[in-house]
């Protein structure tokens, strides 16, 4: 069948055929055959091929020179064997083949890490075993081919995308697979197996986002044990973790099913029997999945059901023991948070009309609101109650949904009310709603930095968007807002969002309708199922919906759905238009951390058809802590402008020279919500908005280092040595006996008694070195020693007051520990005229910095060991308490003789000296009286007279 040109094919071949197609040049390919079929498609020149078969089907496609193929699997596929103890792991491949097998446990618990192993195949000359993913190893064509792109340059790797990480392969092994070791993760389980751009027959390798964490282990069934199912004529539920969509709960009429890779394996979930009565296992109301078990409520309360157990939540975790009437679970994935001191995250929601609480660690809850409260703040003496509440993307806040009335007869006012956690505080939102008292609300917020909501009845949505600024019910584009009106009478299902702003909207009937956030009108998509079937709607290890079949005799059924191509393929006769043509930032993480004096630079372009005047809109939400600025540039030609923008964020508060260091501080930490989105947008673009996180705090990945001191490599032993008492700072009675713990203080630096020293500090967090500290430090040894001075004084250092010193801060701070006496709460520098006071300034000047020429001055007497700590002390350097330990061994030094062995020695040689000079005198005397007497020269004349 060959379609016209600019038509687009949407054809359902029967059963069993094979299609063939061939789609005109510019035509879009949209093929969904049947499964088990095979899809044989070559596009055209300059095509892009965007196909996904449905379960089990294989498409074989021979994109373009240049193009990139999106299919599933292309030739010269990359194949993954994840060794993990559990199947936690989903790797359905979109480009990419993916199995999966045992972990070797010795890798996990020993080394704290999962190793990949990597080969490439080719899916028509491929193995059962690969196409099935339970191959232990690859065939024979697969390592030939894996060898041949190795020699061409192919080497796959693994990139994390929240901490930005690359894990490389080892070199390629005899069997032809490469092996990639990657550390276990909770904070960073979202990653993308790439490689090299390497052609391969004019095809080349897709990349595989996947999800890898901690193995998690499902309920295992039990024998014996009693099925929990929803009641009958209810249509299926589904509940799956926030950052772990694979990880999920399906409750249908007649089971429970448990699942960690998207339901291509599963368990049911059962109950001892006697736990609950008949009638409540079969009218459960609401369940969440978590890792450490199930949360499930039925008849008003709620029970816990793990691997070991199957518990009833009452007084005991501060829940009430029956009238509950709702459950809920964060929807968005916070993977990263900073918690203020004292503070913590809810991560479950419970209410009843009149309370709502919120649950902690070990399932512990906590009341945070009574109704009674929320009429004393309306000021109203009418009925005030909670319909349903629901976490917004703030990792601190929930809504929730409460109505009045007055009396409760016909209809009910709705309003929502949103609580903060760190705050504990609640406020109205600007909205309210008028609807009949049979109307029963849910409520998602979406993923966008102000709390945009969505609220739906049986029939109809109701958006809140821009802080509650725009609102109104959601619509076709010939101004239906019936839902059930345009699906033969069908009731609203499900609402499932994502973090691109889309939105689809699932009918009981399986018709579905699709819009975008901020965008104001639906459209029904093609029929994609039959309207009989029991269908839900989850999210695969991509973030990609997929449909999930129930029936009790073929039991549970997986078929990938591809929403981007259906979108495409009903707006491609409309006048729906995406008005920009990118929208391009650098913004590749969800959060961002500023510490002090940091500044944080956002990159963003819009390109658009000239005259349209669009502009980049930035949205905050969060505390007024953040100080922000912006540069726009512009460009036009060819009837195209672009539009550049810098955003800076950074903090302008200054720390030094406050009364409550801590309490400003506090006061100046938290988080912000930031989008970054074009003022105009359609159904058909893209992206709606691209957000992040703003964390202002103290990450706990960073600390600091002393350059050349290291725990590692340490050939020396524990050892003990002591410290004469007089060398102590309290002037003890005996002397100290130090045990040195090499594991704990490292190893340390020996030094001459003469070499003078100053430690370098290095920067690090999880990524490794930063910078060089450039601010002022100081050091303590932690032992109490005092036997060493500083090179400069006071006024050579250019002090113009009396500075700090330890003996000054230690009086002032009388019980204080060493460690808190100084430091960045109290310091005040000595170089203004308007802080501190004249004094002596002839004193060692005990401040460090890189940039002067103070130093570390030892002993000449003694040798000694010396454990210092050192602290940055600059307030305005970071949130953080940067800190370090390091180790001086000083040798070489002269060592101080007796005082006695002293004037002994010196008296010797003063007896000695004197002696001398009397035997001296007494012998010259002699001998000049013999001279006297006794002429040295005698006369010849009178020796011959004689």
């Amino acid at each position: 069948m060959r379609p016209p040109e600019g038509a687009v094919a949407h054809m359902r071949p029967p059963e069993g055929a094979v299609t063939h197609m061939r789609p005109p040049e510019g035509a879009v390919a949209h093929m969904r055959p049947p499964e088990g079929a095979v899809a044989h498609m070559r596009p055209p020149e300059g095509a892009v091929a965007h196909m996904r078969p449905p379960e089990g089907a294989v498409a074989h496609m021979r994109p373009p020179e240049g193009a990139v193929a999106h299919m599933r699997p292309p030739e010269g596929a990359v194949a993954h064997r994840l060794r993990t103890a559990a199947s936690v792991i989903e790797l359905h491949p979109t480009a990419l083949g993916a199995q999966r097998q045992g972990l070797d446990t010795g890798n996990i618990y020993h080394n704290l890490s999962q190793t990949l192993t990597v080969w490439v195949y080719d899916p028509e000359y491929a193995s059962p075993e690969e196409l099935s993913r339970t191959a232990k190893g690859p065939s024979l064509n697969s390592r030939i081919l894996s060898m041949q792109l190795n020699s061409l340059g192919q080497e796959p790797y693994v990139h994390t995308l929240s901490k930005r990480l690359n894990y490389f392969p080892s070199p390629l092994t005899d069997e032809g697979t490469w092996n990639i070791r990657l550390p276990m993760t909770s904070d960073d389980i979202h990653k993308v197996m790439k490689g090299n751009k390497v052609a391969f027959q004019d095809c080349f390798i897709s990349d595989l986002p996947f999800l890898l964490t901690f193995p998690i282990i499902t309920i295992p069934e039990d024998p014996g044990y009693l099925p929990l199912s929803l009641p009958a004529g209810h249509t299926l539920s589904v509940s799956w973790r926030a950052c772990l969509p694979t990880f999920a709960v399906l409750v249908t009429e007649d089971e429970t099913y448990q699942t960690n890779d998207s339901f291509r394996n599963w368990n049911r979930v059962r109950i001892p029997p006697g736990a609950l009565s008949d009638n409540e296992r079969r009218n459960l109301t609401h369940l969440l999945s978590f890792q450490s078990g199930i949360l499930l409520l039925t008849q008003g309360t709620i029970y816990l059901r793990t691997s070991e157990e199957f518990t009833k939540l009452n007084s005991s975790k501060g829940l009430p023991d029956s009238g509950i009437i709702g459950i809920r679970s964060r929807r968005w994935c916070i993977p990263y948070y900073t918690y203020k001191a004292g503070k913590r995250r809810s991560m479950v929601a419970a209410w009843t009309k009149n309370e709502l609480y919120l649950g902690y660690s070990q399932f512990r809850f906590q009341k945070v609101l009574n109704t009674s409260t929320l009429i004393t703040a309306l000021n109203t003496t009418d009925t005030v109650e909670i319909e349903t509440a629901a976490y917004t993307r703030h990792p601190l806040e929930i809504g929730v949904v409460v109505h009045w009335c007055s009396p409760c007869v016909t209809d009910k006012t709705i309003s929502i009310v949103i609580y903060n956690e760190d705050l504990r505080k609640w406020s109205f939102q600007d909205f309210k709603l008028t609807l009949p008292m049979s109307t029963v609300l849910d409520l998602a917020f979406l993923y966008s930095a102000m709390p945009d909501v969505l609220l739906w009845d049986s029939s109809r949505i109701y958006y809140c968007y821009k802080n509650f600024s725009d609102t109104g019910i959601i619509k076709t584009a010939a101004g239906e807002s019936d839902l059930s009106v345009l699906s033969d009478g069908s009731k609203i299902h499900s609402v499932i969002t994502d973090y691109d702003g889309t939105i689809v909207i699932k009918m009981e009937n399986n018709v579905m309708f699709y819009f975008k956030a901020d965008i104001t009108d639906t459209v029904r998509l093609h029929s994609w199922t039959n309207r009989t079937s029991q269908t839900a709607i989850l999210f695969n290890r991509a973030f990609k919906p997929y449909l999930l079949y129930y029936d009790l005799h073929t039991m549970l059924q997986v078929q990938e759905y591809p929403l981007d191509l259906e979108v495409l393929s009903i707006l491609h006769n409309t006048n729906d238009s995406c008005p920009y043509l990118a929208f391009q930032h650098n913004i590749v993480r969800k959060y961002y951390f500023i510490d002090k004096g940091e500044r944080l630079t956002i990159w963003t372009q819009l390109v658009y058809p000239e005259n349209l005047g669009l502009n980049i809109i930035v949205e905050l939400y969060g505390p007024n802590i953040l100080s922000w600025k912006q540069s726009t540039s512009y460009e036009i030609a060819s009837g195209f402008c672009t539009k550049t923008m810098l955003t800076t964020f950074y903090q302008s508060t200054k720390y030094d020279l406050v009364d409550d260091y801590y309490k400003l501080q506090q006061e100046n930490m938290g988080l912000l919500l930031v989008d970054f989105r074009p003022s105009e947008f359609s159904k058909t673009c893209p992206l709606a908005k691209k957000g992040f996180e703003v964390v202002l705090g103290c990450d706990v990945n960073k600390h600091i280092r002393v350059k050349g001191f290291s725990k590692r490599g340490c050939n020396r032993r524990d050892f003990s040595y002591v410290i004469d008492k007089e060398f102590l700072r309290h002037k003890p009675q005996q002397n100290a006996k130090i045990r040195y713990d090499v594991g704990k203080y490292g190893c340390p630096m020996r030094l001459g008694f003469n070499d003078e020293f100053q430690p370098t500090l290095q920067l690090f967090n999880e990524t490794g070195f930063i910078k060089v500290i450039d601010a002022n430090f100081i050091i303590w040894e932690i032992h109490g020693r005092t036997d060493y001075t500083y090179n400069l004084t006071m006024r050579e250092s250019g002090c113009i007051n009396e500075a700090q010193t330890w003996d000054s801060m230690i009086e002032e701070n009388p019980g204080v520990p060493l460690e808190e006496v100084w430091g960045p709460q109290n310091y005040r520098t000595c170089f203004s005229y308007a802080v501190g006071k004249p004094g002596n300034l002839n004193q060692n000047y005990e401040i460090l910095n890189i940039t002067n020429r103070n130093h570390i001055h030892w002993p000449m007497g003694h040798s000694g060991m010396y454990v210092f700590r050192v602290k940055v002390l600059d307030p305005n350097y970071s949130f953080c308490n940067l800190s370090a330990l390091f180790a001086i061994e000083t040798f070489g030094a002269i060592p101080s003789p007796s005082i006695y062995l002293v004037a002994a020695f010196l008296f010797l040689l003063m007896l000695t000296f004197i002696s001398v000079l009397i035997l001296s005198y007494f012998w010259y005397s002699k001998i000049y009286r013999q001279f006297i007497f006794e002429p040295l020269h005698k006369n010849p004349a009178k020796q011959k007279r004689n």
